[in-house]
């Protein structure tokens, strides 16, 4: 590999995930190189003023107050909320099929906020615009095409021709990871038959910085709450799941029909939908790696795992497997191992699959409560609502759980 630049640790994939990996990584100390298929001037380029339900970007996460704080660590959180972004202090969920509703206020948790809503991109760019003045070596506009072991480092072929390698290459390429297929690390996952349907709505009524979720039998709606530069509280991101074939129907309807079935569908709690921004839909697919970890080489992300948006958790586990491997790279790190140490990798997996097991498996339980209509399941699922909603501290308990706060 002597024609090979190489470095500490590489990581292959430029989003949230990987971009706050490479920044956390760097101001470790490790030489750090990030791998991302977009070109640099694209993933920094600005985000038009909001003027319409199109300006928005389609894709939000509601980033929880435990992800906030690494980002903050990262130095990156102070971007974020210098552009557009929605902190939330209220969450309804109600059964669309019958009585139950729950909600949860941050003024219960003496917290300012439940989490916050960002434009994915708007993310992604605050964290490009710390990498431009970091130790992180960004490789940009370049598709990986294979990964291999040599001696007792990773190389990885990039398409232009080159090659690069490192002592541990970290995968952050998403849910369909090439690397992790290179690699030979198998999934085990499975079809939800679901697509998720998301697009920008503006409202007549305004969304009172709070989430709201349905849930129905053929799949749960939640209107997220945005924030526009001159704060309009008018506009909200949707995330609507529907089993495949209503999705489908759904997506082919003229904007006046699709809105009306959507005024239908969240029973009309912010008023009429003056307006609907282009639709995108994604099929829903569940995966989770065996194992995280092979020689020289980690899964973070969705490249690790990924989850039905019915709790908008994605990000946030993602960001969780960031804090973690973070914390055993920096004992490595002081403790002068190589990064690609076993058990400092071992550690990791230990630490972080089953977290995520749990949650997906609590995830998978929600989706299948509310997705049947016995009238058993439906009188326990709205008696355990109302009840839980009368119960401030365990409910309370719950969102902290979910915030990622100490509880």
């Amino acid at each position: 590999m002597s024609d090979t630049k190489v470095f500490d640790i590489l990581v292959v994939g430029g989003g949230m995930t990987g971009t706050a990996l490479a920044l956390g990584l760097s101001q470790q100390g490790w030489q750090v190189g990030l791998v991302e298929a977009g070109e640099r001037a694209a993933l920094l380029q600005a985000p038009v003023t909001v003027k319409s339900v199109a300006d928005f970007e389609p894709r939000v996460s509601a980033i929880s107050m435990a992800s906030q704080q690494l980002l903050d660590s990262l130095g990156a959180w102070q971007g974020v909320v210098a552009g557009r972004h929605c902190p939330y202090q209220g969450m309804t969920v109600w059964d669309g099929d019958g009585t139950g509703r729950i909600h949860f206020d941050a003024a219960e948790l003496q917290a300012r906020a439940l989490g916050t809503i960002v434009e994915n991109r708007s993310l992604v760019r605050a964290l490009f615009e710390l990498v431009e003045t970091s130790g992180v070596e960004l490789i940009d506009g370049v598709q990986v095409t294979g990964c291999s072991q040599e001696g007792d480092q990773r190389s990885i072929e990039l398409a232009d021709g080159r090659k690069l390698g490192a002592r541990l290459v970290i995968a952050a390429d998403g849910a369909n990871s090439r690397l992790r297929q290179w690699v030979g690390l198998p999934t085990r996952e499975w079809d939800y038959d679901q697509q998720a349907i998301v697009c920008t709505v503006r409202t007549a009524q305004s969304h009172g910085y709070t989430a709201w979720q349905r849930f129905s039998q053929t799949g749960p709606l939640a209107f997220l709450p945005l924030a526009t530069e001159n704060n309009d509280e008018h506009f909200c991101s949707i995330v609507w799941s529907q089993d495949t074939e209503e999705a489908r129907r759904l997506m082919a309807l003229d904007d006046a029909a699709f809105t009306a079935e959507l005024e239908r569908a969240i029973e009309r709690e912010l008023g009429a939908l003056e307006a609907v921004s282009k639709r995108f839909a994604f099929p829903l697919r569940q995966r989770h790696a065996k194992d995280y970890i092979a020689p020289g080489f980690a899964l973070v992300g969705d490249a690790a795992h990924t989850i039905h948006p019915l709790a908008g958790q994605g990000a946030n586990l993602g960001y969780g497997d960031v804090r973690v491997l973070l914390e055993e790279l920096a004992k490595a790190k002081r403790s002068g191992l190589s990064p690609a140490n076993e058990l400092v990798l071992a550690r990791y997996q230990r630490r972080r699959k089953g977290e995520n097991l749990a949650m997906m498996v609590a995830m998978e339980g929600f989706k299948q409560l509310f997705g049947r209509d016995e009238l058993p399941l439906r009188w326990l699922r709205n008696t355990g609502m109302r009840w839980l909603d009368g119960l401030g501290p365990i409910k309370n308990r719950i969102a902290a759980e979910a915030m990622g706060l100490d509880v």
